[in-house]
């Protein structure tokens, strides 16, 4: 799929806890603005039989020097051949929160539409396409100002700059570019081939009225939802369960793929 937009293979992924000998391996996508050390300690929470691979994407942190993506195609298209380059034949699942989220499903879609390797298990926290509604104004034109308070009244912005005027300014570039990439997504309810299950908080005010739910449509092999307590960035609160019912959705997925 390669259109030689991506960046050089071995600089997509970060592990904290690096695992040749696991079972499975859990590829982690993080929310807007977010990056691999968001989740360094949320990735910690799993045992042995799985390795957390979370992806770094350009723009932030030791990849700040490279131009973040603000278009979902091509942000897509290059995390497809990072992928193929970093599997190693082990089973893998995807997981991802709000941007994440809607990345994972459209990676999942893109490795069916290649048919290559693909996920036996998709999972989704914090974000649905059916409830997604993009900006009017192109994100780009809106002033640093009035972007920050628009993310941060629908709780979007990640905790670890929420509180930082620091952090802000560093993260603003990467966040506006990831807020262009949900701008530019289009949902068009394509179904995966693979197992779902979906994970949210219950306060979350982008998730009103059920939306987590409308993934059930996404594929023939729901699996539920799990709803915690707590807004949109709920499963730092949470990682141990989150953790749990996810290994173990993981363990049947292999075990059912081995039979």
């Amino acid at each position: 799929m390669s259109s030689g937009k991506a960046s050089a293979t071995g600089t997509w992924f970060r592990s904290s806890a690096p695992r040749p000998e696991a079972v499975v391996r859990l590829f982690v996508l993080p929310h807007a603005g977010g990056s691999a050390a968001s989740y360094a300690g949320w990735a910690s929470s799993f045992g042995a039989g799985v390795e957390v691979q979370t992806v770094q994407l350009p723009g932030r942190l030791d990849r700040r020097s490279e131009p973040p993506f603000t278009e979902v195609e091509l942000l897509v298209e290059a995390l497809y051949d990072a992928m193929e380059a970093e599997w190693d034949g082990r089973p893998f699942a995807l997981f991802g929160h709000s941007m994440g989220a809607m990345l994972s499903y459209r990676l999942t879609l893109a490795m069916q539409a290649e048919g290559g390797p693909r996920p036996l298990l998709l999972a989704v926290s914090g974000w649905a396409g059916a409830a997604h509604r993009p900006s009017a104004v192109p994100i780009r034109d809106i002033p640093d100002g009035e972007f920050l308070a628009r993310v941060r009244g629908f709780g979007g912005l990640p905790p670890e700059i929420s509180e930082n005027e620091e952090m802000r300014e560093l993260a603003l570039p990467a966040l506006r570019a990831d807020f262009c990439v949900l701008n530019d997504y289009s949902h068009d309810a394509s179904k995966v081939s693979c197992p779902l299950v979906a994970y949210c908080g219950v306060s979350d005010p982008l998730l009103a009225g059920g939306a987590m739910q409308t993934w059930s449509d996404l594929s023939d092999e729901f699996l539920g939802v799990s709803e915690f307590p707590g807004a949109h960035f709920y499963l730092f609160e949470h990682a141990l369960s989150i953790s749990a019912d996810l290994s173990r959705h993981l363990r049947r997925a292999v075990a059912e793929r081995r039979s």
